[in-house]
């Protein structure tokens, strides 16, 4: 039996993943030229999350 895991660990990556999404939406509204490419590599992580997920999906 698996030991049971703290809502740090469990709440760790989509607090990331969030965080990542939420800087890259303020960064595309606040400026042109450089950030323009962070906020379309901030906002490519949850969606680059999402296909590594299903990848390694266990089935």
């Amino acid at each position: 039996m698996t030991r049971p895991r703290s809502l740090r660990a469990i709440f760790a990556w989509p607090l990331a993943i969030f965080g990542i999404g939420l800087a890259g939406l303020v960064v595309a509204l606040t400026g042109d030229g450089w950030r323009d490419a962070a906020s379309w590599a901030a906002l490519s992580a949850p969606v680059a999350a999402v296909f590594w997920a299903m990848r390694t999906r266990r089935t």
